[in-house]
């Protein structure tokens, strides 16, 4: 058979009980966009869309040129697709898994395992630690995004300690003296910091179901009298109605919050803790499930393991948004390429008065999803039509012609490897 080397999918919706629900999710919107033959049922959350050739989100290949197969059996059978530098730095596999996240309610309080760990957890607990790659991530804001990321500097968290008594009752006075005793040196603050959220993680149940029930109200009636107390009031009564009673709730007081306007972005190394709030995100990371949870989740929760593994640098939130730069080769793409080698991602902004555009070859397979905009795209003898929701998969060193038929321009997402 003929290789085919551009071709549309058909991705994978995950409908965990954290996102938007039906048509107020992006995911929903942007599957409907492109396929309106989907249903899109209105109680039911579309947290994300799954674009790649992950065993839990494999995408099906939707073209009548190839029999119908997935992605992940395409790549095996053509593993020159990949590129000639990809499919041999990644043993015939794609490297990354992207992702549209559209979040409603708080994911948990995680972090993700370096490879060596990662590999260790997949061992050791294969129940819960799926596979052994590990997870740098990052997430591009598509509406205004909030998320928790990075321990905040230690003159915050102490600020917190002196402010919110209920907090300080679970670090407990000899931890929240030792922070206060390292400020000014990065090793000693790293280590107190460390034991500080070991301790308030372990705390016993009991005792911080109370001191967080004391919290809530406390911060109800100031809110009521007009008060506020600077105990981050507003995020902390959001997060206790939708996760009542759990200890992540107070991880507010440890953890930066970073919000992201629209095409803004963070990345998140191994052993970075973070939790997503709320909006609506392209997200890329390499090609694994593997998260080490510990708060805000009725999921199961490893909470030495995270507290053991996390990257205890405090740094301020403005540090955690990750700079998107231009591409030397084209005014029309942004980069985002972070400091791993599975993955980079490019939005490519195509503005009205342009009707013809190239999408150019690269020495990676990419995946490319349209976000706003109509197009047909010619590669290899064969038109593809291109609408929002659309995702190609176009295969390395293989250009795609554009003739853009809507009067707004294009947006569209680019996930590749370049290494």
């Amino acid at each position: 058979m003929e290789e085919v080397r551009v071709f549309p999918l058909s991705c994978v919706i995950q409908k965990y009980a954290w996102g938007k629900i039906g048509l107020d999710s992006e995911v929903a919107k942007l599957v409907v966009s492109g396929d309106p033959s989907a249903v899109i049922e209105d109680g039911e959350p579309y947290a994300e869309l799954w674009m790649g050739a992950h065993p839990k989100g494999d995408a099906l290949i939707t073209d009548n040129r190839i029999p119908q197969r997935t992605l992940s059996q395409w790549i095996a059978d053509y593993p020159g697709t990949l590129g000639s530098k990809v499919k041999d730095t990644f043993q015939g596999q794609l490297p990354f898994l992207f992702k549209v996240l559209s979040v409603n309610t708080a994911l948990s309080i995680q972090a993700h395992p370096n490879r060596e760990l990662a590999a260790r957890l997949h061992s050791q607990f294969p129940e819960h630690y799926p596979d052994k790659n590990h997870k740098p991530e990052m997430a591009i804001a598509l509406t205004r995004f909030e998320g928790l990321c990075g321990f905040r500097p230690v003159e915050e968290i102490t600020s917190f300690l002196t402010s919110v008594p209920e907090f300080h009752a679970l670090v407990g006075n000899e931890a929240a003296e030792e922070l206060l005793s390292s400020m000014g040196d990065a090793v000693c603050s790293s280590l107190a910091l460390k034991k500080c959220f070991t301790r308030m993680m372990n705390c016993e149940k009991k005792v911080f179901v109370d001191q967080l029930n004391m919290l809530v109200k406390r911060v109800t009636e100031e809110g009521a009298a007009g008060r506020d107390s600077g105990s981050n009031g507003e995020l902390l009564l959001r997060l206790h109605s939708q996760y009542p009673g759990d200890i992540g709730c107070f991880s507010i007081y440890f953890l930066n919050r970073v919000v992201l306007e629209p095409g803004e972005a963070m990345f998140l190394g191994a052993s970075e803790p973070h939790a997503y709030l709320s909006g609506d995100c392209i997200e890329c990371m390499a090609c694994s499930d593997n998260t080490v949870r510990a708060g805000l989740t009725p999921k199961y929760m490893d909470v030495n393991t995270l507290c053991e593994m996390l990257n205890y640098s405090p740094a301020p939130a403005s540090a955690k948004i990750f700079p998107s730069v231009p591409d030397p080769s084209d005014p029309n793409i942004l980069l985002y390429d972070p400091p791993v080698p599975d993955f980079t991602v490019m939005r490519i902004q195509v503005p009205p008065s342009v009707k013809r555009y190239s999408v150019a070859p690269l020495d990676s397979a990419g995946l490319l999803l349209v976000v706003e905009g109509e197009a047909t795209a010619t590669a290899a003898l064969a038109d593809i039509t291109l609408t929002r929701g659309t995702v190609i998969f176009i295969s390395a060193n293989e250009s795609v012609s554009l003739h853009i038929t809507s009067q707004f321009g294009m947006t569209m997402f680019r996930a590749c490897c370049l290494l």
